[in-house]
């Protein structure tokens, strides 16, 4: 089943007085099976990183500009500065040029197929100049920008709808410069006779839904049948930057966890030997400025609490002989 179609441009057909606003939708899509490249011991998608060829170290992308290398050899780089100063044309604008008959457009030219929806109110016009490119046998050349460049394109009909159609540029197109091909052959009447012949025995009028993709069809076949027959596994999920930061919190609580049980176990003991310590510490530091000072004011402190006087009294007392 086919995604429902999505507009992706707005805008509207300008020629002459007439404009006729429409949305832009991609005609075409797409169907290959498109393949990943996985690590076949686990399934891990394939990756791959940006290095610089000269040193082999890998390039953020911030720091990748774009480069132009010249027939002799010259590097010229972009960055973003220089693109921005660029010309871009942001209008939403489908100019006629001219109209042109349909038999004098080349298709090697076409490039991809639109299809242009009218707006509601604009359903008469767009009819009008429909059913005037169709009697006619014309096609309009027009100019529109798509994605802020420049294109040239033609608007032809198929069915009830207008085809805007892109083109190459004519320096685009490369000619078959091959030198056999300026050779003359001489082919004899009877030879062409037979292979006129041939040509109409196998003429018919062309029907593409007779033919389909025999390839996708077999591809489309051996998967289904992979995933019947149990050949199949589990895609594995990669881990991501939540998925790490979750890691670590879990860590870190059961690190937690474990220290708290640790301590229980012990009855606290561990916690009872540090506190006399520290509070020693912090008596012999007062008594010590206490010296330097000249003064016994801070006798009174360290009397404010049990703690402070249990350890600090043996001190005191050796002391004073002295």
């Amino acid at each position: 089943m086919l995604a429902p179609m999505r507009a992706m441009w707005s805008g509207a057909i300008s020629f002459g007085l007439v404009s006729v606003p429409i949305k832009l939708y991609s005609a075409t899509t797409n169907h290959d099976i498109r393949f990943h490249q996985v690590h076949a011991a686990d399934g891990g998608r394939i990756k791959y990183k940006r290095t610089c060829s000269m040193d082999g170290e890998e390039v953020d992308y911030a720091d990748i500009v774009k480069g132009y290398e010249t027939d002799d050899g010259e590097l010229i780089t972009l960055d973003d500065a220089d693109l921005d100063s660029l010309p871009q044309v942001s209008g939403h604008e489908i100019d006629v040029i001219e109209f042109v008959p349909a038999d004098q457009i080349d298709p090697m030219l076409f490039e991809k197929s639109y299809y242009l929806e009218p707006e509601a109110k604009a359903a008469k016009p767009y009819a009008l100049l429909r059913e005037a490119l169709v009697q006619t046998d014309r096609m309009a050349v027009v100019r529109f920008a798509l994605r802020q460049r420049e294109s040239i394109a033609l608007l032809r009909v198929r069915g009830n709808a207008i085809v805007l159609q892109t083109m190459l540029w004519p320096d685009e197109v490369r000619e078959p410069e091959f030198d056999i091909l300026d050779t003359e052959v001489e082919l004899r009447p009877q030879e062409l006779t037979m292979a006129a012949s041939l040509v109409e025995s196998l003429g018919a009028d062309f029907d593409p839904t007779q033919f389909h993709d025999e390839y996708r069809d077999a591809v489309e076949e051996m998967i289904e049948r992979k995933r019947t027959t149990g050949e199949s596994r589990p895609a594995p999920v990669e881990k991501t930057a939540s998925d790490e930061g979750d890691s670590m919190t879990d860590l870190l609580s059961a690190l937690q966890a474990s220290v708290d049980a640790a301590r229980a176990k012990s009855g606290g003991s561990a916690a009872a030997k540090e506190e006399p310590e520290e509070a020693a510490d912090e008596t012999a530091a007062r008594s010590r400025s206490s010296r330097s000072s000249g003064t016994k004011k801070a006798a009174p402190r360290k009397a404010a609490t049990k703690a402070d006087d249990e350890p600090a009294a043996p001190r005191k007392r050796t002391r004073k002989p002295a």
